[in-house]
Parts: C-alpha cells; sequence; structure tokens
C-alpha cells in the first residue's frame, strides 16, 4: 500500500540558511553593453524561496573566468550556484564546458527536467547544452540566458532544491 506523500516544506524555510550565488555569464553585460535582466530574476526567485543570496556576478564568456568563479564560489561554501547564460550552441557558449570541468559528479535529472519544462514554451529549448553538477557540497546548475528561459527553468526544478542541498550537506536520513 502506497502511503502518502508528505506535505512540501514552506518556501520560506526550504532554503533556510542556504547561500547561493548567481554567474551572468555575457560578453555583452560584462562589457556594459547590456542590461543584466537574467541574473537578478534568477536571484529575486532564490531569494523568494529563502535562498541567501550572496552576489550576482557578471562574467564573459571566457571558459577560464566561468570556472575560476565557479571554483570561487565552490572554495567560499555556497550551497548553490546558478549560472545563467552561455549554454547555447554559439561557439563562444562555453557555460557547460566550464561547468563540467568544475564538477566532480553531474546531476543530469535537474538538466533534463529543466530542457523538458522549457518544450512547452519553445521547441529551441532541445538546443540547451546546460548541465548541472556537484562539486564539493556544491550544487551549480546551467540556465539559459534569457529571463523568460532562466526563470522558467529554475521554476522547473526549485521544488526539488531544497532536498538536493540537504543531501549535499550530508543530511541522508530517510524517515519512514
Amino acid at each position: 500500500m502506497l502511503s502518502a506523500m508528505p506535505e512540501p516544506a514552506p518556501k520560506s524555510a526550504s532554503f533556510v540558511s542556504r547561500s547561493a550565488l548567481v554567474l551572468t555569464v555575457s560578453d555583452r553585460c560584462f562589457a556594459g553593453t547590456q542590461t543584466d535582466r537574467s541574473g537578478p530574476a534568477v536571484a529575486a526567485l532564490l531569494a523568494e524561496a529563502g535562498a541567501n543570496v550572496l552576489d550576482v556576478k557578471i562574467v564573459p564568456d571566457e571558459r577560464e573566468e566561468i570556472l575560476a568563479a565557479l571554483k570561487e564560489g565552490v572554495a567560499e561554501g555556497v550551497a548553490l550556484i546558478v549560472t545563467t547564460g552561455g549554454t547555447g550552441m554559439a561557439p563562444r557558449d562555453v557555460t557547460p564546458e566550464a561547468t563540467l570541468a568544475a564538477c566532480e559528479r553531474l546531476v543530469p535529472g535537474l538538466a533534463e527536467l529543466m530542457r523538458r519544462d522549457g518544450e512547452r514554451h519553445t521547441p529551441f529549448a532541445a538546443l540547451s547544452r546546460g548541465v548541472c553538477g556537484i562539486a564539493g557540497s556544491t550544487l551549480i546548475l546551467n540556465l539559459p540566458g534569457s529571463p523568460a528561459g532562466a526563470e522558467s527553468s529554475l521554476r522547473a526544478v526549485l521544488a526539488l532544491l531544497p532536498h538536493a542541498l540537504e543531501l549535499l550537506a550530508g543530511n541522508t536520513a530517510h524517515e519512514g
């Protein structure tokens, strides 16, 4: 006999004491020729869910600079790093490669869920190369660069993140 699903934790309690960093990957935003709308939108959504958003940083589409920013966040003990941008197929879209270099393990189900949700909005979601993975005890998510795509992708996995972060923090006891 199946037991009833437990009630989800209140949004405000889901991310309590969990730190988050948002990295916008964009040559134009880094150069100041375009305003970053995706990073602040993602940060607002995370803060609304209860995360302690430490910063929204902008880095250019340079593999080594993205990797350095990811490694810095991991070294500082940030629980969740969310990138936005650089996940497409253009030659300078290298966020997934930098993320793969930073991670020891992948979490393909999160990226698959984001792409599947994205297909409800645009057929181009299948072209996203974003990955999700684990570096130390930090979860890293790659979101698309468009504000709508970034918000939609984050919303698709947001309810799963508190449990994932609990597991990464070593809280692996199963109830029931």
